[in-house]
């Protein structure tokens, strides 16, 4: 089998899939979930410290 000059798999020019206000609104989203889960990691360590400073009632 011999290939032909300038084929080189899938080529093609890409087209453009979604629009660039839904590329944002994306962004922003993912910006706000990685921002509430880094919340949420931080107020559980937080109270884990506090938890266990706190002395164990007798």
């Amino acid at each position: 089998m011999t290939r032909s000059p300038g084929a080189a798999g899938f080529v093609r020019p890409s087209a453009p899939v979604a629009s660039s206000r839904l590329t944002d609104a994306v962004a922003a989203s993912l910006a706000i979930g990685s921002l509430s889960l880094c919340l949420m990691v931080t107020l559980t360590v937080l109270s884990i410290r506090v938890a266990v400073a706190m002395p164990i009632p007798a």
